[in-house]
């Protein structure tokens, strides 16, 4: 009887060929196992789409050399624009021998596991959870705005009074909104959503209140467990995998909207070029500006 090969992928790796079952791993696929929970030496095959943020790229791919056996195969794609030029470097510095190909604006790496990988455990601290000291939360490499204050979100947090009842905080990040909307006591509940299980992760760590619920959800879906909400906050995405997406940010009023109770208020920021007012006034009743400044606007909207 043939073995049963364990195999995985990290996100959607092009050319390269990924085994028939294969365990998905990334954090930004909703009900993915986490690459960090898979055991040692567990896996035979593992293919993965590099992320481009270099902390990141070479957190995942330590994580990859550990949760590898040894001698198991490891496949890594990548832009060559986007990380991919230092693919090879970067495996070869953990000890690796490396076949690369130069394909469709593509760098595709293959190697095995060494027996001993060099300097992993170092990267992975590097790379995971930890307290950011600009930001003065728990975050990781990878998250949006890891490591500071986004400045939208700042401006959005001196926004956020005059808000009570059940909410929900939409692309919540690790907690930045959150910890705002829930300084105030006339706020019952809060869910604090976004489709980066990192966030989540960090935003648990960040928000102890008992009045928070963590989801991980596609927000470009429908979202059955939040309705007839009182309120909504949000710093939407414009960006899919390093894209300009200005769909994103629409979906998410649409998603808003939906979960609104009557009377229900969104309260969001966005860049000012961003074209959200149209999607707005066809989803919501009132609709008003409440400040710009930084480049950044901050925009009101109301069911009736």
């Amino acid at each position: 009887m043939s073995k049963l090969i364990a195999s995985a992928v990290y996100g959607a790796p092009t050319l390269a060929d990924v085994h028939a079952g294969a365990r998905q791993l990334s954090p930004l696929i909703p009900g993915a196992v986490a690459l960090e929970d898979t055991p040692d030496a567990s896996l035979d095959t593992l293919a993965i789409a590099a992320p481009p943020g270099a902390l990141e790229r070479r957190y995942v791919l330590a994580q990859a050399l550990r949760a590898l056996r040894p001698g198991g195969s490891l496949t890594v794609t990548a832009p060559k624009d986007r990380g991919g030029l230092r693919l090879r470097k970067e495996l070869q510095a953990f000890g690796c021998e490396v076949s690369e190909q130069a394909l469709r604006h593509q760098r595709l790496c293959v190697c095995e596991r060494p027996a001993a990988p060099v300097g992993i455990q170092a990267t992975i601290a590097e790379g995971g959870l930890q307290l950011a000291p600009k930001l003065g939360l728990i975050s990781q490499p990878g998250v949006f705005s890891w490591d500071r204050p986004d400045p939208g979100s700042v401006l959005l947090a001196g926004h956020l009074d005059r808000l009570a009842g059940q909410g929900a905080d939409l692309g919540c990040g690790v907690g930045v909104l959150a910890l705002a909307v829930l300084a105030d006591p006339a706020v019952t509940a809060l869910t604090l959503v976004d489709l980066d299980r990192r966030a989540i992760d960090a935003a648990r760590r960040n928000v102890p209140d008992a009045r928070a619920d963590f989801l991980q959800a596609d927000l470009r879906e429908p979202t059955p467990s939040l309705a007839n909400l009182d309120f909504v906050v949000m710093n939407p995405p414009f960006h899919d995998g390093g894209e300009e997406d200005r769909g994103l940010g629409q979906a998410f009023i649409q998603r808003a909207a939906a979960v609104l109770r009557r009377g229900g208020v969104l309260r969001l920021v966005a860049n000012i070029g961003l074209p959200y007012e149209a999607t707005l006034a066809g989803a919501f009743d009132q609709m008003r500006r409440l400040e710009q400044a930084g480049g950044y606007k901050v925009l009101e909207a109301r069911r009736t």
